[in-house]
């Protein structure tokens, strides 16, 4: 019984160690209103390009071809954000001012939109995050959807994602 007890409190000390050798992020945790300003930063005058999947729907097929071109984005209230947007997929080409939610997880800004009807487009829900010049997500419309996903692109340089302000 002693030796069980020995073995626990060595693993118990042994843990605690490993704990507190861990790195710690001396950086502090960004406020909110610096992270909405990066996404701003971030997302204006942008280009997102990337591909979507339908799923169920050519599988088989290559990768579909998307493009947002973003102009200002900006806060508008609560959880609402102004977007200037170009959408660019298949045989469509819309140019729309939108007012969008975006929640946050955490620093990662996610585009949330449920049901939300785009003139010429259709009536769709997504989930989008962006982090770090990369974008990502989920999307319903109708009786179908899929995956989108891409980088993040600044008019002067279309050939890398778009740097936030922490890798500045």
């Amino acid at each position: 019984m002693i030796h069980k007890t020995c073995v626990a409190l060595v693993a118990l000390v042994l843990a605690s160690a490993a704990v507190a050798a861990e790195p710690t992020n001396s950086k502090p945790a960004p406020s909110q209103d610096d992270l909405e300003k990066q996404f701003a930063e971030t997302m204006s005058g942008a280009t997102l390009v990337g591909n979507f999947t339908i799923v169920g729907v050519n599988d088989d097929k290559p990768l579909r071809e998307e493009r947002y071109t973003l102009g200002k984005v900006m806060k508008l209230k609560n959880d609402l954000w102004s977007i200037e947007a170009r959408i660019q997929y298949g045989d469509h080409d819309v140019k729309l001012p939108l007012a969008l939610p975006v929640k946050w997880a955490g620093d990662t800004p996610v585009i949330s939109v449920t049901d939300v009807t785009f003139p010429g487009l259709g009536t769709y829900s997504a989930r989008v995050l962006v982090y770090r010049g990369w974008y990502a997500g989920t999307w319903h419309g109708g009786n179908h959807g899929g995956h989108l996903f891409g980088r993040i692109v600044k008019e002067a340089d279309d050939t890398k994602p778009a740097a936030t302000s922490s890798e500045k």
